[in-house]
């Protein structure tokens, strides 16, 4: 350690703050790294690395964020996972709502917008092969439940009536009309 740092830090502030670092993600993290690095270090990375334990790379490149006030950004949120099977077949997702269109129904409440279906997974797969679509473009029945979750579509028995709940006095009604009957 330098001898400025050593004598305005503990070991326990250098711990905190890299515990405070460590809870924080991308530039917001890169930022608090580099007004350390300014701070107590007199904003070089290497000196940075070796007291705080940050990449160095990281304190350079949030010392650039700093001084010229542009945030850089990875490719992973752009090129990382796999895309949506709506996306990658939308003509047959297109289809797939039309057919689900047509077997869904509102909410009898009507609490909530969301609209529920008696259509199943299996059904919705055969009903895109009756169509025509080729078999390796369809997902698997699972797979399918999960799309038309998340369009909107959720999979449930629709109740048409609930009985009423029998009350106490239900037996008396009844035998009350037994007796006016005879």
């Amino acid at each position: 350690m330098s001898d400025f740092t050593q004598n305005t830090l503990t070991e326990n502030q250098i711990a905190d703050i890299r515990l405070a670092a460590a809870q924080m993600t991308d530039s917001r993290r890169r930022a608090f790294m580099a007004e350390m690095s300014i701070k107590y270090c007199s904003g070089k990375p290497r000196l940075t690395e070796k007291i705080f334990g940050f990449a160095r790379n990281a304190v350079a490149t949030g010392l650039g964020e700093k001084r010229t006030g542009i945030k850089c950004l990875g490719l992973q949120s752009c090129c990382c996972g796999n895309k949506l099977w709506e996306e990658k077949h939308p003509e047959i997702a297109e289809y797939l709502y039309r057919i689900a269109e047509t077997h869904c129904q509102q909410d009898p409440t009507f609490e909530s917008s969301l609209a529920f279906t008696r259509l199943t997974a299996k059904a919705a797969l055969q009903a895109l092969r009756d169509a025509g679509f080729p078999e390796d473009d369809l997902p698997s029945p699972s797979s399918m439940a999960e799309i038309l979750n998340r369009s909107g579509y959720r999979l449930r028995k629709v109740l048409k009536a609930k009985p009423l709940k029998k009350i106490k006095e239900t037996d008396q009604i009844f035998e009350n009309l037994k007796k006016k009957t005879r």
